[in-house]
């Protein structure tokens, strides 16, 4: 089985957390952040069965060197 690797951004969202693939932009949430990752997961592998044999080639077209970062700027006063 051929796997393919997804950047995910998971964050506090009130009082759950949210996960999200900025190469699908496909999202998720859960009640911790475990939950939301795996709920992405689910959903991912959910949306990659529906597209299209073509999507699916420009979906593996946009996989490669993921850079995942933050960056800080100052604050408002």
């Amino acid at each position: 089985m051929k796997l393919m690797g997804f950047s995910v951004v998971a964050f506090r969202d009130g009082q759950s957390y949210s996960s999200w693939s900025p190469e699908l932009d496909v999202a998720s949430q859960g009640h911790s952040i475990e939950e939301a990752i795996a709920n992405l997961k689910e959903a991912i592998e959910l949306h990659l069965e529906c597209i299209s044999k073509d999507e699916l080639k420009e979906v593996r077209a946009r996989q490669g060197t993921r850079l995942v970062t933050t960056v800080e700027v100052p604050a408002p006063a």
